[in-house]
């Protein structure tokens, strides 16, 4: 709401040219404040405002700014101007940028950035999406083990405006060899100690991650080491650059935005909802929808197998839902539980077994536990019917039917058998089939609950109907 009263005052300065007002309105306040304030401006307005300050805020402001119109102001603002702009951002954020620029504006840009700019551009961009190296800043520091405490200091402050973060300082060799990290709050606490050689201080176990190594793998990596950075290196430990905190949770929000569309049965957006256009996301949305409706149509069918069984046990049918709903809803709990612990990292392929055994205890359990209450309902249902026969009159064919087949208490334990039978298949089901996919290089989050609730309904028919055919068989002998 504040940044919306705020936008009339933006829009008069600059009609008026107020630069002196601009520049301190982008001055005085914190780079997020500031972006947050014009949120309501065009992409042409947004880089007017940008013109009346300094270097160091534009690039910071413009961080801030939503993708798209990042993206706009690049495409439609002065080429020389943007080019700079684009030289001052971090190496990631930069190449993210780029990646979403038209290539003919990509094209007019490159000529007028400086050459090692270019070549970092190039580097990354070879990096395939979604890998460590595609994620990464090459800008780093780098400190030959031969230093001392103070002359560590003076090369961190002479290469501190170009860097990202001086928290973690990289110690290597004179091949660019990882060897060891040395920590800001370890030269500080030594600041008294000045000829302190660094090599007595550093940490030689450094924990680091391959360039080619999966986001979503790194990212939890330093979610369980608790780092604020993390150094990425080739296969012999060449260093090439850090993937920060700010990058992980970039990592973490898009990893749990693409694990919720998933589990919703929609493919991933590359863009935000909004900025999707409705062709593509119906697309999204409606190869997932043609698969849950073939598994719909297979239900039906398999219904339709059984139809002269239920024309001659009408009550099945009006436990059908209660079956299909029971084994759903639990294979739902079980994916969605095996599928958070395999993207926590808590579960591993290898403890399939160990999985298996816990739902099958789990499955029988609350199988036994929901059996009982079936057969309760059922009764009571029974009972109730029996109670009020005049009623029944004004209810339609099929309950009248129901009446007069007038099942029993043995007959009813249809249901609460089938119940364990069909809960037991939902939990191994949704806990395997995520394990399974994982095994086979998949992401186990495409065993979507939807798509999981699919199969266990059609395996919940095929039970309910072997259950009630052949308990009913036995009873009638």
């Amino acid at each position: 709401m504040i940044n919306t009263l705020f936008l009339p005052e933006l829009r008069e300065m600059l009609a008026a040219g107020d630069s002196d007002g601009l520049r301190e309105f982008c001055d005085a306040l914190h780079p997020a404040r500031a972006a947050e304030f014009m949120e309501g401006l065009t992409a042409d307005e947004s880089w007017q405002v940008l013109l009346n300050t300094d270097q160091d805020h534009r690039t910071a402001i413009l961080g801030f700014l939503d993708h798209e119109r990042q993206v706009r102001i690049v495409e439609e603002g002065d080429r020389q101007l943007v080019a700079e702009l684009l030289a001052d951002m971090a190496a990631d954020d930069r190449v993210d940028l780029l990646n979403e620029v038209k290539p003919e504006v990509v094209l007019e840009l490159m000529p007028l950035l400086p050459v090692e700019e270019r070549r970092e551009i190039q580097r990354l961009q070879s990096y395939p999406e979604g890998t460590a190296g595609s994620v990464m800043t090459t800008e780093v520091t780098r400190l030959p083990e031969s230093l001392t405490v103070r002359e560590a200091l003076e090369a961190i402050s002479r290469q501190a405006e170009e860097l990202e973060t001086v928290y973690y300082n990289y110690i290597v060799d004179s091949e660019n060899h990882l060897r060891g990290l040395l920590s800001a709050r370890q030269l500080v606490t030594h600041f008294r100690q000045p000829d302190t050689p660094i090599s007595e201080l550093m940490q030689r176990d450094v924990v680091a991650v391959k360039a080619t190594d999966d986001q979503e793998t790194v990212a939890r990596k330093v979610a369980n080491y608790n780092f604020l950075a993390i150094p990425v290196v080739d296969d012999d430990r060449h260093l090439l650059g850090i993937i920060t905190h700010d990058d992980i949770l970039d990592v973490l929000q898009a990893e749990a935005t693409e694990d919720a569309h998933r589990s919703a049965a929609v493919a991933p957006l590359e863009d935000s909802y909004l900025n999707t256009p409705w062709m593509i996301l119906a697309w999204k949305r409606g190869i997932w929808l043609t698969i849950l409706f073939v598994t719909g149509v297979a239900t039906a069918l398999l219904l339709r197998s059984y139809a002269h069984t239920l024309e001659q046990i009408v009550w099945l049918i009006f436990f059908i839902p209660l079956i299909m709903s029971s084994g759903g809803n639990t294979g739902n709990q079980s994916a969605t539980l095996v599928i958070t612990a395999l993207t926590n990292g808590e579960l591993k392929p290898r403890d399939g077994w160990k999985v298996i055994r816990r739902e099958l205890v789990m499955g029988l359990s609350l199988g036994l536990f929901l059996g009982v209450l079936g057969y309760v309902c059922a009764f009571g249902m029974l009972f109730a019917l029996r109670a009020s026969p005049g009623d029944v009159v004004a209810i339609e064919t099929a309950v009248a039917e129901v009446v007069r087949e007038d099942p029993s208490a043995v007959d009813l334990l249809v249901i609460p058998i089938t119940l364990v039978c069909v809960i037991l298949c939902g939990t191994l089901c949704g806990g395997a089939l995520p394990l399974l996919f994982r095994r086979m290089g998949f992401d186990p989050a495409l065993m979507s609950n939807p798509f999981v609730a699919g199969i266990i309904d059609i395996c919940g028919i095929v039970i309910y109907m072997t259950v009630a055919i052949v308990m009913l068989e036995q009873l009638s002998l």
